[in-house]
């Protein structure tokens, strides 16, 4: 039995780091634990570009990515940890290379940043929810109950996306290195830690190690699934 079963209030679990820290599997493992919905907000992007790619939008037309960003039905289902577009299942769509390029050009569109985090407060208004991003705890969600920010060294970031992808480690850290760089520096939504999100470097840890890590984090800021006062 989860430690949130009689749990009246909407809880927000708020998870932001760079690329490679772990956040989509520990935010996936963590919502699974609690019973919560788990929101990729990286999978959103992806699914605005997906439909840009379709519809042969180009990266540069700022004006039709917006339309897209607002017109578009982003649902993420609990049961599957599928995520539709527009009623249809994208989950294995929006992970290819393309896409993720793509998803790179388009999250640097303001207005679509403005677009999807409007829909991203939605969501997170309708049920208790482990979201995860880079600007979750600073813009998305100011007043999120719990914050967690999630960094390690970037050579064992690298290390783990190598694995993941087969590509050569020093490759894939210089990558890392510019998306740091690229996601620190820009205007709209940078990636910064909140001053109240608790700083947690899985540098070492295991996948399960750095789980335990965060739900002992979640469970001294709540107290039977309410928030402690000050």
């Amino acid at each position: 039995m989860c430690f949130y079963d009689k749990l009246t209030k909407r809880i927000t679990i708020a998870i932001d780091g760079p690329a490679g820290a772990g956040k989509s599997t520990l935010a996936r493992r963590i919502a699974a634990k609690l019973g919560f919905l788990y929101i990729d907000t990286g999978a959103m992007y992806r699914a605005v570009a997906l439909w840009a790619l379709r519809t042969n939008v180009a990266p540069s037309d700022m004006h039709r990515l917006e339309q897209l960003a607002n017109a578009a039905h982003i649902e993420f289902v609990l049961q599957d940890n599928a995520i539709l577009l527009n009623n249809e299942d994208v989950t294995a769509a929006i992970r290819t290379p393309e896409v993720s390029q793509a998803a790179s050009e388009v999250s640097l569109v303001p207005a679509v940043r403005r677009a999807l985090v409007e829909k991203q407060r939605e969501i997170g208004g309708q049920a208790s929810v482990v979201m995860e991003g880079r600007d979750i705890g600073t813009v998305v969600f100011p007043e999120a109950t719990v914050k967690i920010f999630l960094d390690a060294r970037p050579e064992e970031r690298a290390t783990r996306r190598a694995n993941q992808s087969a590509l050569p480690t020093d490759f894939v850290e210089q990558q890392i290195r510019e998306r740091d760089q690229r996601d620190r520096g820009r205007a709209e939504s940078p990636l910064v830690q909140a001053p109240d999100a608790v700083y947690v470097d899985t540098t070492g840890l295991t996948i399960d190690e750095a789980e335990a890590a965060i739900l002992k984090i979640i469970r001294e800021r709540t107290s039977n699934g309410r928030e402690r006062t000050q």
